[in-house]
């Protein structure tokens, strides 16, 4: 009987021992999830080292990220192969030449773009002494170009487009000449093309070493210089699954806009100091003088939708794109983002040389503007992405 007694009691403290054990397993578990929970999101941010992403920078090196609630990650990539490194879900959000992303999205790379970043990063030269003065004196010529798909195609292709040029498969008035892009310039010099295409600053570099002339400069030629050259984008799957996260990575991207704009140099000395980009600090100061860095996610739709209606005219997409259509499906809006930053209380960091800055930022023509209730009805939401697979040709 003592036996049978001293058996069970020895049981029910094993029982109660085990549970204690099991109750204590489990609170760890519940307390290592919900501190896994509360953790900054880790935002994987793409970028190329080009100079008019000085934006994706500050707002990294400025902690505009952080500021957020972001754990920010900035993962190089090859801007020529970018569309991979987005179907491979390598980067959550990156920058882009709005120009360039159509195509592509066109094409079902699952990326929306959020908002305009700045204006400019594009030049058409010639030789100094070239007896071409206009678009139309290039009829007949060949254009240097590092890829037929480059932005610097495209635009020489909207430029030219513009004056009356034929750059249609059908009407075809100009010759198209692919190089790499360093290349470019001796091609030019050499006469093996009569104008070359290029972004900076290897395009501003070219200019000054080689003694060029512009006949285009996205940054000052008209209308070009009225419309968002660089935008930022977020993957469908960011957006979708966390629409929140979305939002907070553009909103602290367009403080990094706002703060480049106020700080062209600190901007640029950043960049060099940091070795995101190559280049002198007087020659890159003045390229960011030169854009527009003033953010607008207005502005960057508007960019989406005029650059779709010339792409469809010249053949680059199909011709019967609804361009209206098209951007309503490839821009997302956010209902609780600012269009553009009036007087943004920007943050500078120790690494920039700067301390608090308001930071005045003015609209610029027809790209900046309030959202319209009609824009917002019928933009994509982030709620209602589908699913879909990038295929680029």
């Amino acid at each position: 009987m003592n036996i049978k007694i001293k058996g069970v009691a020895v049981l029910v403290s094993a029982l109660i021992l085990t549970g204690v054990l099991a109750g204590c397993g489990t609170e760890s578990e519940v307390t290592g999830s919900d501190e896994k929970k509360d953790a900054p999101y880790h935002l994987k941010v793409g970028y190329s080292p080009s100079l008019c992403q000085a934006a994706l920078f500050v707002a990294y090196e400025n902690g505009y990220f952080k500021e957020e609630g972001l754990d920010a990650e900035l993962i190089q990539i090859d801007a020529a192969h970018a569309s991979d490194v987005i179907a491979a879900n390598q980067v959550d959000v990156l920058q882009g030449l709005a120009a360039k992303m159509i195509q592509p999205i066109e094409n079902g790379l699952p990326v929306k773009v959020t908002a305009g970043i700045h204006t400019g990063c594009i030049r058409l030269l010639v030789p100094e002494n070239s007896p071409i003065q206009s678009l139309k004196d290039l009829k007949g010529k060949k254009i240097g170009v590092p890829g037929l798909a480059d932005s610097g195609t495209i635009i020489a292709k909207r430029a030219l487009y513009l004056d009356g040029v034929g750059v249609t498969d059908k009407n075809l008035e100009v010759e198209f000449s692919v190089f790499s892009r360093n290349d470019l310039p001796q091609a030019l010099q050499k006469g093996a093309v009569d104008a070359i295409s290029l972004t900076d600053p290897v395009g501003a570099i070219a200019a000054q070493e080689y003694g060029l002339r512009t006949l285009v400069d996205t940054a000052q030629t008209p209308p070009f210089d009225q419309e968002y050259c660089c935008v930022s984008m977020v993957t469908n799957k960011l957006a979708k699954e966390h629409p929140d996260v979305a939002e907070k990575a553009t909103r602290a991207i367009l403080k990094g806009a706002a703060w480049v704009q106020a700080h062209p140099q600190e901007a640029a000395k950043l960049e060099l100091d940091k070795k995101y980009v190559a280049g002198n600090l007087e020659l890159n100061t003045a390229l960011l003088k030169s854009y527009h860095f003033i953010p607008s996610v207005q502005g960057g739709y508007n960019a989406i939708k005029d650059c779709t209606e010339q792409l469809a005219k010249i053949g680059l997409i199909a011709p019967d794109t609804d361009a209206r259509k098209f951007t309503d499906a490839a821009f997302l809006f956010f209902k609780g983002l600012e269009d553009t930053p009036q007087t943004a209380q920007i943050e500078g960091s120790s690494g920039a040389g700067a301390g608090a800055n308001d930071v005045p930022v003015k609209k610029m023509g027809y790209m900046s503007g309030s959202l319209s209730d009609e824009n917002r009805d019928s933009s994509a939401k982030a709620e209602n992405i589908p699913d879909c697979c990038a295929q680029e040709t």
